[in-house]
């Protein structure tokens, strides 16, 4: 397993998928050893913006080598990275990160929920627990905020889609969970990443029905390995690192269970 590795990759294709939003294929050896839920490093080439930019894994093609980012332009880091173009060389920092645990969805009915720009590490996981259960078709409930809608169309290839908007122009009109509550479905496990408001529902609405679930959080991040406790949530247990109730998001998560941290 390759990790915490400082590697070089090359740009193979760009696209601006929706508003701010950009679909980056990168070729890396890092594709060959990623999983669902992980996440890459990207430094800037701008000597002014030393640390890496985390951004999720959203697809990662072993055999080819090719691995696919999503991600929102938000600072200039990212705003760089909008810009570059196929054959630009780029320094990584991966993999990084645990996964989402798809042994935990074996011969069980899987419901994945993403809001924003958390949508996009679940098409990884998507195509593994489809790969794993080829004949279990998971149920996947992805929240926008308007009709500005991405990845949709790849996600269909892998399980059932449910649309949610937050104004109500397509699918369901408010949020994932409302989505859920309406389908009649009783899934056995919940896996899903979104902002924190959207993860703190989700682990009440697991709690109540007695369903695991795993969640992918989103922290700003530092170091991006665990050494400069950046990124912390409080937990159940003692971290073994820092020896209080907390840990790293970015080393002992980003998916934890969600009865093991306090959110």
């Amino acid at each position: 397993m390759l990790s915490k590795q400082k590697l070089r990759g090359s740009v193979i294709s760009q696209q601006e998928i929706a508003p701010s939003i950009f679909s980056l294929w990168i070729e890396t050896e890092l594709a060959k050893y990623a999983s669902a839920g992980q996440f890459v490093g990207i430094y800037p080439k701008n000597g002014a913006t030393l640390l890496p930019r985390p951004i999720s894994v959203c697809e990662a093609e072993g055999e080819t080598g090719r691995l696919r980012l999503v991600y929102r332009t938000a600072g200039k880091g990212t705003a760089e990275f909008a810009s570059y173009k196929p054959g630009t060389e780029i320094s990584l920092l991966g993999n990084l990160g645990n996964g989402f645990p798809l042994e935990e969805a074996e011969g069980k009915q899987a419901a994945l929920l993403g809001g924003g720009i958390g949508i996009p590490p679940l098409l990884e996981l998507a195509k593994g627990l489809r790969s794993r259960n080829p004949t279990s078709v998971p149920d996947i409930f992805l929240g926008y905020r308007d009709s500005q809608l991405f990845l949709q169309k790849d996600f269909e290839k892998y399980g059932t889609v449910h649309i949610t908007t937050e104004d109500g122009s397509v699918g369901t009109a408010g949020n994932v969970l409302d989505a859920l509550a309406g389908s009649g479905l009783s899934p056995d496990v919940l896996m899903a990443c979104g902002p924190l408001p959207m993860l703190r529902a989700i682990k009440a609405f697991a709690a109540k029905r007695h369903i695991k679930a795993f969640l992918s959080l989103e922290e700003r991040m530092a170091c991006g390995i665990g050494a400069c406790l950046g990124c912390v949530c409080k937990t159940k247990e003692t971290d073994p690192h820092s020896h209080v109730n907390n840990a790293r998001i970015c080393t002992e998560g980003p998916v934890f269970e969600a009865g093991e941290v306090e959110i």
